[in-house]
């Protein structure tokens, strides 16, 4: 098995670009069907909740990426979707998922009511290098509801690393109580409260962009939500002088 390098400062994953800006994602892992015994339930927000999954060969994931989960039903029925990782690489063989309970979702909707610590699923991945970011460049990160997943587990490695490249994180939720991780947001979060402040806005972002707000070389910007919101933050991120080649998106719905 290959070493897994860390520093002083903590886990730092293996990375390498397949081409610009892509991440090479391992075939023979992401192929691989792997038995995940679900080790903690924690409850997010009314809707959302945490699952730390403990996945004994798991082969490790940079922030961002995402994995496919499955469920068999004793008749033999499959169901699987696609989660992003909440957690930082650690190389602890244990990752966290933090989904919301969707009405009428097969995977959510047992995960959510069904689903109990010593439960066992089946996962694969990780999957996606377009995604990721390992750590190696100042990163603007803009998310709404759920889509602040990705983007909390590079705010984790950030911190968990002890990075020194810029990193800020604008996350929307309808109000605090629907704002997901809200207990570990800290200085580099800015939290827009779309019932109170109106939707996401030029303002919001002003800060972070043009001469002043931009830190040596540019941003790295990610986006992660809705359709609706992936369209309109990227919109608002070119309005402020985002090149267009340097914003990544990830949308569902």
């Amino acid at each position: 098995m290959t070493e897994i390098p860390r520093t002083p400062q903590g886990f730092v994953p293996p990375s390498r670009f397949a081409v610009p800006g892509r991440i090479a994602v391992s075939n023979r892992a992401a192929a691989t069907w792997q038995h995940a015994t679900v080790l903690e339930i924690r409850r997010e927000t009314p809707a959302v909740s945490t699952f730390r999954l403990k996945v004994p060969e798991w082969q490790g994931h940079l922030p961002g990426q995402h994995l496919m989960l499955r469920l068999t039903a004793e008749d033999g029925y499959v169901a699987q979707r696609h989660y992003s990782i909440a957690s930082a690489p650690d190389g602890s063989g244990e990752i966290e998922l933090t989904l919301d309970h969707v009405p009428g979702g097969e995977v959510s909707g047992h995960l959510h009511t069904v689903a109990r610590v010593g439960d066992t699923v089946e996962v694969r991945g990780p999957l996606s290098g377009f995604f990721a970011w390992p750590g190696d460049r100042p990163a603007l990160l803009l998310g709404a509801g759920s889509g602040v997943v990705p983007l909390m587990s590079m705010v984790r490695h950030h911190r968990a690393a002890g990075l020194d490249l810029p990193l800020r994180l604008v996350v929307s939720a309808r109000t605090r109580q629907d704002l997901i991780y809200a207990a570990e947001y800290a200085e580099e979060t800015t939290a827009v409260l779309t019932r109170t402040e109106g939707r996401l806005n030029a303002a919001h972002l002003a800060p972070f962009l043009g001469a002043e707000g931009q830190p040596e070389g540019g941003w790295e910007a990610y986006v992660c939500g809705s359709n609706g919101f992936a369209e309109h933050a990227s919109r608002l991120l070119v309005a402020g002088g985002q090149p267009v080649d340097r914003i990544r998106i990830e949308r569902f719905g």
